[in-house]
C-alpha cells in the first residue's frame, strides 16, 4: 500500500512495507525517480537502511565479543546488505496531510540479538521534502547502529546525463570489486577521479562509490547537489549523515539514466569497522533529518 502527503502543489509518496520514498514531485515535476504501484522498488529505490546501510562483509560481525551470523542477504558476494527494515511491514503512527510518521520493531533474530525501535517522518512543507530518522533501545543493552537511505533524486525533467553534480564529500572508499565492500581505508578526492567538490558534469561518469569525510556548511547542513539546464534539486542532511553512497545505474524502469545518493551516518561493512557507528544505550534514542529541496529556474 502507498500513502500520499500533499502541500500546496507538494506531493511525495511513501509505501507500507518498507517505509520508502516512492515519489515527490512539485507542480508534477518529478525529483524524485519513481515506479508503478506495486511494483518491487528497482534497485532499492527509496530504501531506509536501519540497523547498517550498504554491505557487512560476509555476513558477520561482532557484538561484545560474541560472533554474529546475519542472514546472507546478498547471496552473489556473501554480505548482508541494507539491514532489515526495508522488507517490513511499517505501523502509520500518525497521516496528516502535509506529513506522516511510521514505525517498526526490529526483534531479535539471528545476527542481531537486540531489539530496537525505529520510526521515520515524511513531511512537505514550502521548501521541500524532510525526512526524519529515530533509532529507540527498547533493549537491555548498548547497541551500535547505523542509518541510510536510498533516494534517487531527480533535477525535474532534465537528463541525467545533461546534469552536473557537487558533492561535500572530502573523501572516498575503494571497494574490492568481487565483494563490494571496503578494501582500504577512506582517502582525499583531491586531485582523483572522485572530486566532486566542485560540481561535475555527470556525463559518462560510473559510480557505485562511497564517500566520506561530509563537511557541513554554515548552516550545519550536508548539502549534495544536483544541477540541469532547467532547474535541479538539492540533498541536505545532518552532519551525523558524515558518508554518501553515489550510484549510477544506467537502465532505471521508465527513466534510463539515474542517480542515487544515498545518505549515510556510517561507511559499508561500519559493523565490522566501527567507523562512525553510533551507539544507544539501553532507553536512550538518536534521530537525524535528509531532505531533498527543488532548486526551480
Amino acid at each position: 500500500m502507498s500513502l500520499e502527503i500533499v502541500h500546496g502543489a507538494a506531493k511525495a509518496v511513501i509505501t507500507e512495507t518498507g517505509a520508502g520514498l516512492q515519489a515527490f514531485e512539485v507542480d508534477g515535476v518529478p525529483f524524485s525517480e519513481t515506479y508503478g504501484y506495486g511494483e518491487t522498488p528497482p534497485f532499492g529505490s527509496g530504501a531506509v537502511l536501519v540497523p547498517w546501510p550498504n554491505r557487512t562483509a560476509g555476513a558477520q560481525w561482532h557484538l561484545n565479543g560474541e560472533l554474529q551470523q546475519l542472514d546472507v542477504s546478498e547471496p552473489a558476494r556473501g554480505n548482508a546488505i541494507h539491514g532489515l527494515v526495508r522488507r517490513l511491514q511499517w505501523t502509520v503512527v500518525e497521516h496528516v496531510a502535509s506529513s506522516i510518521s511510521l514505525e517498526v520493531e526490529i526483534e531479535p533474530q539471528a545476527g542481531w540479538p537486540v531489539r530496537l525501535r525505529t520510526t521515520i517522518s515524511y513531511s512537505l512543507d514550502d521548501t521541500g521534502l524532510t525526512v526524519t530518522h529515530g533509532v529507540y533501545n527498547v533493549g537491555d543493552r548498548a547497541t551500535p547502529f547505523g542509518v541510510g537511505t536510498h533516494p534517487y533524486p531527480r533535477a525535474g525533467n532534465n537528463a541525467t546525463d545533461d546534469c552536473t553534480l557537487r558533492l561535500a564529500a572530502t573523501t572516498v572508499v575503494s571497494l574490492d570489486s568481487a565483494r563490494m565492500v571496503p578494501d582500504g581505508p577512506a582517502v582525499p578526492v583531491a586531485g582523483t577521479e572522485y572530486d566532486f567538490l566542485t560540481a561535475r558534469p555527470l556525463r559518462d561518469v560510473h559510480l557505485d562509490t562511497p564517500f566520506g569525510g561530509c563537511l557541513p556548511g554554515e548552516d550545519g547542513l550536508v548539502r549534495h547537489v544536483l544541477t540541469g539546464p532547467s532547474g535541479g534539486v538539492e540533498l541536505w542532511a545532518d552532519p551525523d549523515f558524515k558518508w554518501v553512497q553515489v550510484f549510477t545505474p544506467g537502465e532505471f524502469p521508465g527513466r534510463g539514466r539515474a542517480i542515487a545518493i544515498e545518505p549515510m551516518t556510517c561507511p559499508p561493512d561500519a559493523l565490522n569497522s566501527g567507523i562512525d557507528l553510533i551507539v544507544v544505550e539501553p532507553g536512550q534514542s538518536w534521530a537525524g533529518r535528509w531532505g531533498i529541496t527543488p532548486i526551480r529556474t
